[in-house]
């Protein structure tokens, strides 16, 4: 539970996080607003923690409470299959918020884990909604975020029923060249925190076929790979590799 993992990290006690110097701001927060109306969403938020790499942040089933903004660092979430399994559902990154998916049912439907070893800012939602109606730009740039997390699950939907394997890796790793960019990160030379395995449930590929993928994309020129690390050598050729599918 998070109660636990608050607990693993009692010996870092929990301070305020201050919005106006968050360097990114602009990604949780919507352009627009005032220093002091983020200076009150900055009193709202309750603290920043740690997460190591392997805790979990949520577990599945537990009540809805927050949402969490990535500071640093990197999360997978996952849901339990009928058979038993894992099926990892998403992959989070610094500036982006994780608790999205619980609004509507009250409770999270599955479980978020550090992949590295990370940092979130703690937001009570029900705070948020009070804070929301005296700054309604606020909720205005929730409601987009959560319409942008819709159409990120559609286009996932697309992966598994359109795309060959290369085609689901090339646009996997196109989007996370996309998303590293946007934050100021290298768009052609990153880390890749998850696992072959991770991918490989997240695109729907069983882990041979993900190697397999990953090789062919390299004997082409397109990519290098050094263990985890992956530099796309020609990002117009891999978009041209997926042609019009949305990432």
């Amino acid at each position: 539970m998070l109660e636990s993992t608050l607990a693993r990290n009692s010996t870092t006690p929990p301070y305020k996080s201050s919005c106006m110097t968050c360097s990114f701001r602009e990604l949780c927060l919507p352009v627009g607003l005032e220093d002091e109306e983020i200076e009150l969403l900055g009193k709202l938020i309750n603290h920043k923690f740690k997460v190591r790499r392997g805790e979990f942040l949520l577990h599945a089933g537990s009540p809805f409470k927050s949402l969490y903004a990535v500071k640093n660092g990197f999360f997978k979430t996952s849901v339990l299959k009928a058979d038993g399994r894992q099926q990892v559902t998403g992959f989070y990154m610094t500036g982006e918020l994780l608790g999205l998916d619980a609004i509507s049912l009250g409770k999270h439907a599955g479980d978020t884990v550090a992949l590295d070893d990370s940092e979130v800012c703690e937001v009570p939602f029900n705070k948020l909604e009070e804070i929301g109606r005296s700054i309604p730009l606020l909720m205005s740039q929730f409601h987009k975020i959560m319409s942008r997390e819709i159409v990120q699950d559609h286009s996932v939907m697309m992966l598994l029923g359109s795309m060959r394997a290369e085609e689901r890796l090339t646009t996997f790793l196109l989007n996370l060249s996309d998303r590293l960019s946007k934050r100021g990160y290298s768009s052609t030379s990153f880390i890749l925190r998850m696992t072959r395995e991770e991918i490989g449930s997240y695109l729907g590929l069983k882990l041979e076929t993900v190697s397999r993928s990953f090789s062919k994309l390299q004997e082409e020129g397109l990519i290098t790979i050094n263990n985890k690390h992956v530099t796309l050598n020609n990002i117009d050729a891999l978009n041209r590799k997926i042609g019009d599918a949305v990432y």
